[in-house]
Parts: structure tokens; sequence; C-alpha cells
């Protein structure tokens, strides 16, 4: 029997795969890209940066303050006692990403592969954000996504022999529009759940990136992409490092659903919202497997 997972978008092949990006962005809400343009060798010696920054001194790694609620140092909790994470907000900042070099006492060699690899990141979220608009008739998708707030999360995982079959990181969606996820290319662990409600593991696959979309994008599209729920779940006992880019929305302006995604078989399902007051709501209600997005549904 043929091993099911998640579908293949290979970067190179557009406009050949705007169908194939639109449905798998409808039905999965996931998908692995291939020849993205992120070289090998930098994806590789941002992990070792990444590493070293997270075996960092507890005093310093608090140095990585929230901008936004959520978006910096974050330590073990009850709720995810094997996981630990450093954060930098609005990574398309050159000054932001130089305040998240100096809080962590990154080195001059560190500080570098930081700036190119979030500079190429960044770029890549953009750049994906805008093709998904097109292969979905967006008529205004050229610049629309250009000054969106993204974040960088760095994760660490320590599994041991006893925690394995625990969760890493308990179920939940992302808030924002889309996720890039340079994921452990030697240690498994994430699942995502199919529409069935089954969960299908992400296995490793060196060189590719992991893309999820978040609460945001549901909203944006007026229902039709699907926020997808995920997890990490222990499978071995050892360390487990991934990098996150999250392409959360609008600065300053609130998300809003296109007039062209709406007409009179399709209403307008969501009220407006600013991505930091519906941060402030999946935590304050306790919401983070998508379900605050009833709470800025339209009552019909």
């Amino acid at each position: 029997m043929e091993k099911v997972g998640v579908p293949t978008i290979d970067l190179q092949d557009f406009p050949g795969q705007y169908e194939l990006l639109r449905k798998t962005c409808e039905e999965w809400g996931c998908f692995r890209l291939v020849n993205h343009k992120i070289s090998l060798p930098l994806m590789s010696e941002m992990k070792k940066v990444v590493r070293s920054l997270l075996d960092l001194p507890m005093e310093i790694k608090k140095r990585n303050v929230d901008v936004i609620a959520g978006s910096g140092y974050m330590a073990p909790s009850a709720i995810n006692p094997l996981y630990e994470a450093l954060g930098l907000y609005d990574m398309g900042s050159s000054h932001a990403v130089d305040t998240f070099c100096s809080q962590l006492e990154a080195s001059p060699h560190q500080r570098e592969v930081i700036e190119m690899y979030a500079k190429s990141i960044y770029e890549l979220a953009i750049n994906l954000a805008r093709i998904l608009a097109e292969s979905m008739g967006s008529r205004s998708s050229n610049n629309l996504f250009e000054g969106w707030a993204c974040q960088f999360r760095i994760n660490k995982y320590n599994f041991a022999p006893e925690t394995v079959g625990s969760p890493g990181v308990q179920i939940h969606t992302d808030s924002g529009f889309l996720t890039i996820l340079q994921d452990d290319e030697n240690v498994g662990g994430l699942e995502v759940m199919d529409k069935s409600g089954a969960f299908v593991a992400v296995d490793p696959e060196p060189g590719t990136l992991v893309v999820n979309l978040g609460d945001v994008a549901t909203a944006w599209s007026n229902g039709r992409l699907r926020n997808v729920k995920h997890r990490v779940q222990s499978k071995e006992a050892t360390l487990r490092i991934s990098i996150a880019t999250f392409l959360l929305g609008p600065k300053k302006a609130e998300v809003d659903t296109p007039s062209e995604f709406v007409d009179a078989q399709n209403p307008r399902l969501y009220a407006p919202f600013t991505i930091e007051d519906y941060r402030k709501l999946r935590a304050s209600t306790k919401s983070h497997a998508g379900k605050a997005l009833e709470l800025v549904r339209i009552q019909s």
C-alpha cells in the first residue's frame, strides 16, 4: 500500500502548479516545499547556530523578551514541559534582527548567518503568500503581503527515554497566515491532522521545507483555506531542533477578507481583526486549536 503523506509543491513549477497548490491548501492546509532556493549550506549552518543559541545559559535566553505576546523566549512549561524556544518578532526588519542577535550575544559569524537566513526565508514567505493568492484568483496579489509582520521561532525538544510517546507540543493551529518550517532532518515527530481527523506523520526529508496554514489564512480567504491542526510527538530519546517562520498578517491594519472572495453565494464569514488582538483572544480563551475563529465569526 502506498504511504499517505502531505502533498509536495515544487516552487519552480509555477504557474503549472497553481491548481495543485490551491487544492492542497483547501484540503490539507499543509505541504512539503521543494526547490525553494534556500541553500542547503545556509540551512545547515543556521541549524548549528540555533542549537548553540538554545544551549546558552538561562539568564541570557531570558533577555529575549516579548515584543508582542508570545514572541520572545518560551521556557519549558507545565503544558509543554519538553519544549523551549527563542523568538524574533518582525524578522523583515534589520533593526529587529540586530536586537535579537544582541540580546543573545551572537558572535559575528552567528549574526551573519542569522541575517542571511532571516532575509532569505522572509522573502520566501512573502513570495509563497503571493503565489497562493494568485492560485485563488486574487487580482491584487503583487503588493498585498508587503510589510506584513513575520515572526521567527527556533525550537528545542528535550526528548528522553521516559518521554517517548508523550507530546512535545500539544495539538494546535498556528495563529498567522502561513508557517515555513525547517524541521529536524534527522528526528521525526511532526504530525498534521487530515480532514478525517487522523494524524499523518510528516517525516524528515533533508533539504525540504514544510508549510502550514494558520487561522489568519482561513479568515482572510473567507473559510476556503484550511488552518491545519498539528502537534509534535516524542518518537525517540534525542534532541530535536526546528526553525519556524510565521507570516502573521498586517502589522497595524486589520485582517479582512478581500471583496473578490465575497458574493451572494459566499457571504462574509469573519469580522475584521488585528493580529495582536487575535493572538490575545487565543491566549485569553485558551483557544489554541482554531476555535478562536468562532469568536470572530459573523453571526448570521
